[in-house]
């Protein structure tokens, strides 16, 4: 991809001076929105991102996008879980307001506030891909979505152009003479079906969602031997460094290795069960992160399609281009799999935004921004105000180049979902550019608040100026009575200022109560 000339300063500062103007491009044109996600894409596992994987090469596409754009560097779920960080993705609102705190909780067409408001707003809509939120999406002019999960291979779609919901499904096999069709592969190929088909009169506003690199891991045919012979390098908290953790969290979790005997990465990988210690979670974990890799490169190639399109079409130019994933994912960071974690690599997401008109061509952003603030920034790229209901807010100045004096310092965040599927306990916290304190309040809360079996409270604190692998729990230690203090402070105004005060549960603020200090 040929490299892209940066706008002049003046047309910069005017387009920085101009509340909620939509992206003008030459006589009047209003720019095209392209908004891509994958489910599961954890930062490390992106070249750009400069981590320990980099050096694989995992992402080339990816990384050309980022080398055009900007890239966050402190971007954030408020909830670490597919459904409900969907559901905020498109209702700009955390999970206690716009009501998915958990898997396979539906979000009504009535709530489904950006596409809803971008197809007021005069954008031609669709969604296409993985969409995960039990009803239908009749508030996008088309979809073409998987059914819940969906399936890797050969999967089948709801069309919208295909009958009646539920029953308006087809299966993608066989087409071109192919025995297997890959999820990614079907979802690419009818996105830009319905780009060559789109009306050209409007702008579009398109969401594609990938299912990958989510688990099972099944990669296209073509990546069966991706990495072969190739050594995975490990994190260095593989080994469960004794100091992360608390006794709230002690035991808990998928592990890689046979820590947990009953749910683990080995298991899931078919390692030898006769294998002990290092040589059971080096081969799961060497197993375990090429199915990841694999499954993930259909991703990056499948965007290279997508921007060959835009190119050749002429509309490269006329497009924002945003890449983020619906979550993190722990690649064995502490002896973890999956996400649901407030910790790093399962909070933090993968944000990449590529508008020349714009954006600076290999900028980075270290300001926090969550998954609340990515409707109404899309909303204000289509010249629509944010409604007073969406909590979230635009970061279009920061893509200008100009970080609003009053942006946040820190973001809140809330897993619901107590020891459910990958043994992870229920917590809340707050994270600020260098702090993250973690509550695990050890009362299961279903959605309705009705009580499980509790399990042990506790807090975790990280000095992520001196600790960003959070490897050291310092939380409860002298040096660190302080900052606490102020954290908890900071934590208790910004769960009123979001609303979720958990007032619905009198035993939840009796535990609070009772482990506060």
């Amino acid at each position: 991809m040929s490299k892209l000339r940066i706008p002049g300063l003046l047309l910069l500062l005017a387009c920085i001076g101009a509340p909620h103007a939509d992206a003008q491009v030459g006589a009047g044109r209003r720019a095209n929105i392209l908004f891509i996600m994958s489910d599961d894409h954890a930062t490390n596992a992106i070249g750009a991102y400069g981590s320990r994987l980099a050096p694989l090469n995992p992402t080339p596409a990816l990384d050309r996008l980022a080398a055009e754009g900007m890239r966050f560097d402190n971007a954030f779920v408020t909830n670490s879980i597919c459904t409900p960080s969907r559901a905020t993705m498109l209702t700009g609102q955390h999970s206690h307001v716009n009501g998915v705190k958990t898997l396979n909780e539906p979000l009504e067409p009535a709530r489904q506030h950006l596409a809803r408001l971008m197809r007021g707003a005069g954008y031609q809509t669709a969604v296409i891909g993985k969409w995960h939120l039990e009803a239908e999406p009749a508030a996008f002019d088309y979809y073409a979505v998987l059914p819940g999960q969906g399936s890797y291979i050969n999967p089948i779609l709801h069309l919208s152009t295909a009958g009646r919901w539920p029953d308006n499904v087809k299966r993608f096999a066989g087409r071109n003479g192919l025995d297997s069709e890959h999820s990614s592969d079907v979802i690419t190929d009818l996105s830009l079906e319905w780009l060559k088909k789109r009306d050209r009169s409007r702008p579009f506003f398109l969401m594609h969602n990938f299912k990958a690199p989510h688990d099972n891991f099944e990669n296209a045919e073509r990546h069966d031997f991706l990495y072969e012979g190739v050594d995975i390098p490990e994190p260095r908290s593989l080994w469960r460094d004794p100091e992360h953790g608390s006794a709230a969290t002690r035991g808990t979790g998928t592990s890689v290795s046979k820590r947990n005997a009953r749910r683990n990465m080995g298991q899931h990988m078919y390692v030898d069960s006769a294998l002990e210690g290092a040589a059971y979670t080096r081969t799961a974990y060497q197993r375990y992160l090429k199915k990841y890799l694999r499954t993930a490169m259909s991703v990056d190639e499948n965007v290279g399609r997508l921007l060959a399109y835009l190119k050749e079409s002429g509309e490269l130019e006329n497009t924002v281009i945003v890449y983020t994933s619906d979550q993190g994912f722990m690649l064995g960071e502490h002896d973890l799999i999956d996400k649901r974690w407030m910790y790093e690599e399962s909070m933090r997401i993968p944000l990449v935004v590529r508008f020349p008109q714009w954006v600076r061509a290999g900028s980075r952003s270290d300001a926090i921004v969550n998954n609340t603030d990515f409707a109404p920034t899309l909303l204000d790229l289509a010249g629509v105000a944010k409604p007073d209901y969406m909590q979230g807010r635009s970061f279009l100045p920061i893509l200008r180049g100009r970080v609003p004096a009053d942006w946040r310092t820190a973001t809140y965040y809330r897993y619901w979902m107590h020891m459910a599927h990958h043994d992870n306990p229920a917590h809340y916290g707050i994270r600020t550019r260098d702090f993250k304190l973690i509550f695990f309040y050890g009362l299961p809360l279903d959605a309705r608040g009705a009580l499980k079996k509790p399990t042990q409270p506790g807090w975790e604190l990280y000095d992520l100026r001196k600790d960003p692998e959070e490897m050291r729990n310092v939380y409860g230690t002298p040096e660190y009575a302080g900052i606490t203090e102020k954290l908890k402070r900071q934590l208790l105004e910004l769960k009123e200022e979001i609303g979720d005060t958990d007032a619905p549960y009198p035993e939840l603020m009796q535990v609070r109560e009772r482990y506060w200090n």
